[in-house]
């Protein structure tokens, strides 16, 4: 690793999922500046009496934590739900430090993902076009260089600076109405590959709570950028319907990768190459829950016409 100026903190997000917390920490203690890395953790509390066994082994679990250099822990009094708790812990952290790396408890990390988040963050650090730093690659077939950036920003293990996190806007009325009114929905939506719009519309009317798309949105509008690696240093192991947010899929299952990001310069500039990329995997995506909803339907009508 590069020499930096520090190591940048770890907040981690838990809640009520036992085993994922485990495997998630697991593979952080694998990275090889874990020791050099402060943790955070943020549990929140139970939002019902159903929750609050499960909440109760998440924390005495993460007190048995060890190898990282400390280990802080912030055990929510109130249940504060997953956005305001991102938002908040983020917030105080980048506030404090500087900048911050952030995961939640349903992300498994490749042995190289610190090395490659605190490179990153010392050498963009003082380019204001570069708004974040992200760990997750989609398990796409087509080719991709090394890093390449994206307009834009994301969720499964991520990084960003004070300046950065300062351009989030929380406020999902004026992101929506901003988009629309810039004509840029289909631009955001990755040229109709992915529903992100709907996302925060429906966001804006309740149906969701998600912090992520309007991270996406904020960074989307200042037309700033996120690093992202050409292979995946992160695998999302909560898609299996244990998550208060997620469904049941194999489809974002990414392979970690067995070598480090080599950190090498590239353009800062929207990468062709790697949007391609993304809306090749999203239109596939597409396809396939068309091609299960379709298999569905099918089903349902030849159930009701026998």
């Amino acid at each position: 690793m590069t020499e930096t100026r520090d190591v940048a903190p770890i907040a981690l997000f838990v809640y009520n999922r036992p085993w994922h917390t485990r495997q998630t920490v697991e593979a952080l203690q694998k990275n090889d500046i874990a020791s050099e890395s402060h943790l955070f953790i943020f549990s929140d509390a139970p939002k019902s009496a159903d929750s609050a066994d499960a909440v109760q082994q998440v924390r005495d679990y993460i007190k048995t934590i060890s190898g990282f250099k400390s280990i802080n822990i912030n055990e929510r009094v109130q249940n504060l739900g997953l956005a305001n708790s991102i938002i908040d812990g983020v917030t105080h952290l980048s506030n404090k430090f500087g900048r911050v790396i952030v995961l939640e408890d349903d992300l498994a990390t490749s042995p190289f993902f610190l090395t490659y988040m605190n490179e990153a963050l010392e050498r963009y650090a003082d380019d204001d076009r570069v708004i974040s730093i992200h760990g997750y690659m989609h398990p796409t077939r087509h080719q991709l260089p090394e890093t390449f950036f994206l307009r834009g920003a994301d969720c499964w293990g991520w990084a960003t600076w004070k300046r950065g996190w300062e351009l989030f806007n929380r406020d999902g009325q004026f992101l929506f109405a901003e988009l629309k009114g810039r004509k840029l929905t289909h631009l955001f939506d990755f040229n109709g590959t992915h529903p992100y719009t709907k996302m925060l519309e429906g966001q804006v009317k309740g149906n969701n709570d998600s912090w992520a798309v309007r991270w996406y949105a904020s960074a989307f509008l200042a037309d700033k950028l996120t690093l992202y690696p050409g292979r995946s240093l992160v695998h999302n192991i909560g898609n299996d319907n244990s998550g208060t947010h997620c469904g049941n899929s194999d489809t974002w299952d990414a392979t970690l990768s067995k070598t480090p990001i080599d950190l090498h310069m590239v353009p800062i500039e929207p990468s062709p190459q790697g949007r391609q990329a993304f809306e090749m995997f999203l239109r596939q995506c597409q396809r396939g829950w068309l091609k299960k909803l379709s298999h569905k339907l099918w089903s349902i009508l030849n159930r009701s016409g026998s």
